[in-house]
């Protein structure tokens, strides 16, 4: 009997579903071409109590990817948010926090930043500098310790499902592991079944907050490539730009070296912030 699911785990080729009643099958996918997500809605045909085969899912509401001139990299399906965790230390890119939020931003998923490590006193200022264009902007900025104040960002997960994302090192394990309790102990119990490693940012997995909040976790990011994205796209993902773009004197401006170009304006005005706009032709170079 064919029984629908939500795929909670996903690891190469292997997913853990999640039925109705609570209970997870260890399943794989038909054929040799793997393309499921953490949170995509899925039909299985059970092969026994403990493994099945996913035979299709549902259209997704929103698919939050990354891709390089290689390959594509899903991440997590079905989110409506994105909290982006960085912290007062190691060192955060301000680059990457904005192709995070331009991926949400072209998915219209909400986007939370979370600064972490607030504990470290004289490294808050200095954080909360770079972060400054981003709450300009209207994102959210909520300053808090893992360790301590992982409560704090309860309310912002109410009826959400929100995938947790950052670079390692920020702390984001830690967050996890705070807000569910269970969290470690069942990563393990995932880890023994496939006979892999037990750190818990090795794979993405879907925490249930209650009975409308989940919380997804994934990997440590090092990069997010968007080659997947028209520059067209990439322009209308920065919320400051939107209002400017189809004022250029060409209407197919790349907003490069064009004369009378909206964006340039704005950015010899200080209505742009200058990292932001550089964040954004480096996209554009990468797409060619």
């Amino acid at each position: 009997m064919r029984r629908a699911g939500t795929v909670v785990a996903a690891y190469g080729r292997q997913y853990r579903v999640e039925l109705a009643d609570g209970t997870t099958l260890l399943c794989f996918p038909r054929g040799k071409k793997s393309e499921l997500a953490c949170g995509d809605q899925v039909i299985v045909q059970p092969t026994n109590a403990a493994q099945g085969v996913v035979s299709s899912f549902e259209p997704r509401k929103t698919l939050l990817y990354r891709s390089d001139k290689f390959r594509q990299k899903l991440i997590a399906a079905n989110v409506t948010q994105i909290v982006i965790v960085v912290a007062t230390e190691p060192p955060f890119s301000d680059e990457l926090l904005t192709r995070c939020i331009v991926a949400a931003e072209t998915q219209g998923i909400r986007v939370v930043i979370v600064l972490n490590k607030c504990d470290l006193a004289g490294l808050v200022a200095s954080a909360a500098r770079t972060l400054a264009p981003f709450e300009k902007l209207g994102y959210p900025v909520l300053k808090l310790c893992a360790r301590t104040e992982s409560a704090l960002l309860l309310p912002c997960l109410e009826e959400q499902t929100s995938l947790l994302i950052g670079q390692s090192g920020m702390g984001k394990s830690t967050l996890i592991n705070a807000l569910i309790p269970g969290a470690k102990a069942s990563t393990c119990e995932i880890s023994q079944a496939l006979n892999a490693g037990k750190h818990t940012t090795t794979h993405t997995r879907l925490y249930h907050l209650d009975a409308r909040s989940a919380l997804v976790d994934s990997p440590g990011l090092m990069a997010f490539g968007l080659r997947h994205l028209s520059a067209d796209e990439l322009a209308q993902a920065f919320i400051e730009f939107r209002p400017l773009l189809g004022r250029c004197r060409f209407r197919d401006c790349r907003h490069n070296r064009e004369p009378d170009c909206s964006l340039h304006a704005a950015l010899d005005q200080g209505d742009i912030d200058p990292r932001r706009f550089a964040a954004f032709r480096s996209l554009c170079a990468e797409i060619g």
